[in-house]
């Protein structure tokens, strides 16, 4: 008699949260997850867009409203966390940003607002879950902003600085801590993003698939930082090394 083992094998499917998925960046890299066979949780403020993901595969797309400058914010994260059965990786796309040459105390408060707070408070949450819950990874869009002050955009120079410090001092807590959290700064140069308005006039502009198919390369590499593309990792080399008298006479953006 012939006796026939039957193995099942189960697999796994891997789980993402992408905030701020309804336009732009968080919207493509939310299109290549979905394509490569995740399940992923899709959030922002404005949630018609993302409807057109969740017809795409209901099965394996939810969807979320959440303001990352809610006071609920962290509820309601944890509540798509629980709906999508957990959290491989968690992707954070939200921000804001204005040109502000004439420091208008409303843009650079509501700037500091959503760029610092509410990415601590989310990227925050993130952490402790998965410290919590047996790891995982984060990945945040910051900029290559933060590489130097930009007089033109002091408060989203200054809280792109604030986004690349805070990943770098998550990581080495997480690794003092024995914790199994993987991290990847995503720094793009300027992006044909409605963040530059509606008629940008920007130096080498980057195309929003491109970089959102080099944002996933990075993650799945685990890059610890990747500056997009390979031109603003020349550029930011060059400012880096910049004297600072130099560089305070510098116009940058107009």
């Amino acid at each position: 008699m012939l006796f026939v083992r039957i193995s099942t094998i189960f697999v796994v499917m891997k789980r993402a949260v992408v905030l701020g998925a309804s336009s732009g960046i968080g919207m493509e890299v939310a299109k290549l997850l979905l394509a490569d066979g995740w399940k992923i949780g899709v959030a922002s403020r404005r949630t018609d867009l993302l409807m057109t993901l969740k017809k795409e595969a209901p099965d394996r797309v939810e969807v979320e409203t959440i303001d990352v400058n809610s006071d609920e914010a962290e509820d309601l994260l944890l509540s798509l966390i629980a709906v999508i059965g957990g959290m491989d990786l968690f992707f954070y796309a939200p921000g804001i940003g204005y040109q502000n040459p004439t420091l208008e105390k409303e843009l650079e408060e509501r700037t500091v607002q959503t760029n610092a707070m509410g990415f601590t408070r989310m990227v925050g949450f993130a952490y402790r879950y998965m410290a919590t819950h047996g790891g995982g990874h984060i990945a945040a869009i910051t900029s290559i902003a933060g590489t130097k002050g930009l007089g033109a955009a002091p408060s989203y120079s200054a809280t792109k600085a604030f986004q690349n410090t805070y990943m770098q001092a998550l990581e080495q807590q997480a690794h003092m801590r024995g914790l199994a959290i993987r991290f990847t700064d995503l720094r793009p140069g300027f992006v044909d993003t409605a963040l530059l308005g509606d008629d940008p006039k920007f130096p080498m502009l980057l195309r929003k698939e491109n970089v959102a198919r080099e944002m996933i390369e990075a993650i799945r590499n685990k890059e610890h930082i990747r500056v997009i593309d390979w031109r603003w990792r020349i550029v930011t080399a060059m400012w880096r090394r910049i004297p600072r008298w130099i560089w305070r006479n510098l116009k940058i953006v107009k």
